[in-house]
């Protein structure tokens, strides 16, 4: 997505060479315009799947994950990833380990939300390692649902996850990958 990257090298800050801060449109101060364009563009990617269902992993993912699922008329679900008082008994749930947070989380999504008949698309913000996608991967395969594929918008294409998911027969959609990136420069793949 030409726009996507014009945006991240006019306005992305690198710190070292794995954090990639975007916070300023995509995901702490939302640009609301700029997403619609992010989920007409998944929408175009996937329309031809029976999408019964959006699954995304709370906080940065929900925005991008609604933007998504106004086009597609359907409802987004979101793992959590905190302890709530007020969530089901009864969840899916699947240990992840956060890179940006370096440390483990339980995911948890309530089973009233994921079934058999649902065919899910996963929608996230960032894909590096993967394994905040393969957390959701294994939930929706606990409700015994389908996976239609996965909506990424920035992918690390210098870090595993990507390549990892594609090697499953996953279809992964990623609108801007990087392929290298520091403080001066950001690289990408075409």
């Amino acid at each position: 997505m030409r726009s996507l990257k014009d945006r991240i090298s006019a306005e992305a800050i690198v710190i070292g060479t794995d954090i990639l801060k975007v916070d300023h449109f995509l995901n702490h101060q939302v640009d609301v315009d700029f997403l619609q364009e992010i989920g007409q563009e998944f929408y175009k990617h996937f329309q031809d799947e029976p999408i019964t269902k959006i699954l995304t992993v709370e906080a940065s993912g929900i925005a991008v994950a609604v933007a998504t699922a106004m086009f597609f008329h359907v409802p987004v679900v979101f793992a959590k990833k905190s302890v709530s008082l007020n969530l089901d008994q009864e969840t899916y749930t699947s240990e992840v380990f956060s890179f940006t947070r370096q440390t483990s989380y339980l995911m948890k999504v309530s089973s009233r939300y994921l079934n058999r008949q649902d065919h899910v698309l996963i929608i996230d913000d960032f894909l590096a390692n993967g394994r905040a996608v393969q957390g959701m991967i294994d939930i929706i395969h606990q409700a015994g649902a389908s996976l239609a594929g996965v909506g990424i918008v920035i992918e690390k294409g210098f870090q595993e996850g990507g390549q990892r998911l594609r090697e499953q027969g996953i279809k992964v959609v990623s609108l801007a990958i990087i392929d290298a990136m520091d403080e001066n420069h950001i690289q990408f793949r075409e």
